[in-house]
């Protein structure tokens, strides 16, 4: 890879990272900038107004620079339409109403310590120092939530319940954080005195954390509960901010929506013509996933023997998709599979740091009543958190230092560009034949089936668009969705149930996966018919990756 010398514009991106870092300490840890681990983020109403205050003084600064070349022309693109949905999002209040079950703060204050370092006395220093700093963080929120309120802007009280049974959780004697500071990792930590202050102060901070989740316990059962409205729609204004946010890219809803619709009928058919290849002529869906179920060589027993298969699955993709398909550079060949901490049923990915000490890593969260995997249903999703998904896609940005400045790198992240391309990445696999065994490739359709059920409930739901008769007919609701999703999500129902939960209050995001994928293909079939017969699949990929996570709309301008 040739090395591009830095412009005046990269300079502008890389002021603006290292700024954005110093005010939100959590995502610099997210994405692997050093330096910040020992800091919370400022979550009340003065620390959010600092992080947009940032984003528009970066506006301006792009204004005053020259775009030299196509880097700098995709650059200053991407930080035109991010930071300025930013500041959209800011002008409509969504920050003081930022709750739900599974992305705000009431999960990231205690997820950041799950990719913290935990390998010497200086890492617990630094984990001790930020649950020390927790409960600022936490106070900040709930003032940020209290200022909402005042303004009428309250999420739905669905969400806040939920939300304060969480915040219960980590509030009490089995709390995530006394687990943690005693865990076995504080092996590092010898008899000395200063590993012994160390320890104190490990002691007092998980106890400060769990005094202030008690404090936000209290604060939305009692408080914000009482002011919070039944309503689960978003509404029409409100969901297209969101999807625009979440795809980089402006759609139009009541089209994706009959698509959406369309797309999964077309999924469930091409199920049952994998099924009757599984279980005989005239198989159903449910007779395909019986037998595949009871086979005991596509099971697997407890959580070691899952992380042990994911493990391997990867890697055997990794090995085989190096030199062939893509060129995999060599940090990238190291990605680690872990059971998560949490136990809520998610399985997702965390990037590498910038100089990749820490790797990427694929977590499967298992719920407490979950003991046996089907390896049938699961091998599409290492591809899709592994390579060639997130690990490929995520590591590839951060390994292209010689190219992109540190904000593209690391901080440029767009659901729909992310999740789609991970949506693509499965469909790749199977056309490369990965997935031909029937069983396999029935898991591949059944995680795409869940995936257009998301369009069409998260849509539909949230703008209240008349559901399909053979759904329910009538408006959408969160009861009808429920029963919609049990048809369609072949998972156990407390996972259909937090599912469920998540796209009420996550509005536009679900839709992120199945709507990037198509928006990803529709780039790579324009880029092959503008090619012609000069097309060239691997190099088509090789450039998309190589540009990093980019809005949707603007990686079409790539090609």
């Amino acid at each position: 890879m040739t090395t591009r010398e830095p412009t005046a514009l990269d300079a502008v991106a890389e002021k603006h990272l290292q700024a954005f870092a110093a005010l939100d300490p959590i995502t610099a840890t997210s994405i692997g900038l050093s330096g910040y681990d020992h800091l919370m983020t400022d979550l009340s109403p003065v620390g959010h107004q600092a992080r947009q205050d940032l984003s528009a003084a970066t506006l301006r600064a792009l204004d005053e620079v020259p775009v030299v070349d196509e880097v700098d022309t995709l650059t200053a693109a991407a930080m035109r339409e991010r930071l300025g949905l930013e500041l959209e999002l800011f002008e409509a209040g969504e920050h003081l109403r930022d709750l739900n079950n599974i992305a705000s703060p009431v999960q990231g204050l205690r997820d950041v310590f799950d990719i913290m370092a935990t390998g010497d006395v200086e890492a617990w220093e630094n984990i001790a120092a930020r649950l020390v700093a927790l409960p600022d963080s936490v106070e900040g929120y709930i003032e940020s939530l209290r200022a909402g309120a005042a303004r009428g802007l309250v999420p739905a009280v669905r969400q806040v319940v939920e939300g304060a049974n969480q915040a219960a959780d980590l509030a009490g004697d089995e709390s995530f954080f006394t687990a943690f500071v005693h865990s076995e990792a504080t092996a590092a930590l010898d008899d000395s005195a200063a590993c012994q202050r160390v320890r104190a102060e490990l002691e007092r901070g998980a106890a400060d954390a769990r005094a202030a989740y008690g404090r936000l316990t209290e604060f939305l059962r009692d408080e914000l509960a009482p002011q919070a409205p039944a309503q689960d729609a978003a509404g029409r204004d409100r969901y297209a901010l969101y999807s625009r946010a979440f795809l980089g890219a402006t759609i139009d809803l009541e089209e994706t929506y009959a698509w959406g619709v369309e797309e999964l009928a077309r999924v469930v058919a091409e199920q049952e013509s994998v099924a009757a290849k599984i279980a005989g002529p005239g198989a159903s869906v449910e007779d395909a996933v019986a037998a595949l179920d009871a086979d005991p060589s596509r099971t697997l027993t407890g959580t070691d023997a899952l992380r042990r298969w994911m493990q391997e699955t990867s890697d055997s993709a990794i090995a085989a998709l190096h030199g062939t398909h893509f060129d995999i550079p060599e940090p990238l060949h190291t990605l680690e599979c872990r059971i998560a901490p949490t136990q809520n049923g998610g399985i997702y990915y965390t990037g590498p740091s910038d100089d990749f000490t820490r790797p990427g890593r694929m977590w499967w969260s298992v719920p407490p009543d979950v003991t046996t995997f089907n390896t049938w249903r699961e091998r599409t999703t290492v591809y899709h958190e592994g390579v060639p998904g997130h690990h490929l896609q995520v590591g590839q940005a951060v390994f292209a230092r010689d190219t992109l400045n540190s904000w593209r790198r690391l901080a440029c992240w767009t659901s729909g560009h992310g999740e789609g391309w991970a949506l693509y990445a499965e469909r790749l696999m199977a056309d490369l034949g990965f997935l031909d065994d029937p069983g396999d490739r029935l898991g591949m359709l059944d995680g795409q089936r869940m995936r257009a059920a998301r369009v069409v409930f998260d849509i539909g739901v949230h703008l209240g668009l008349p559901a399909p008769e053979q759904w329910g007919g009538g408006t959408w609701d969160a009861d009808k969705a429920f029963e919609f999703l049990k048809a369609n999500v072949n998972m156990p129902e407390s996972f259909v149930r937090f599912e469920w939960m998540r796209y009420l209050g996550w509005p536009g995001q679900a839709p992120s996966y199945k709507v990037g994928q198509r928006l990803w293909e529709q780039t790579r079939d324009a880029a092959r018919d503008a090619a012609g017969a000069d097309f060239d699949l691997r190099a088509f990929h090789a450039k998309a990756l190589n540009l990093g996570s980019l809005p949707l709309d603007v990686l079409k301008l790539a090609f």
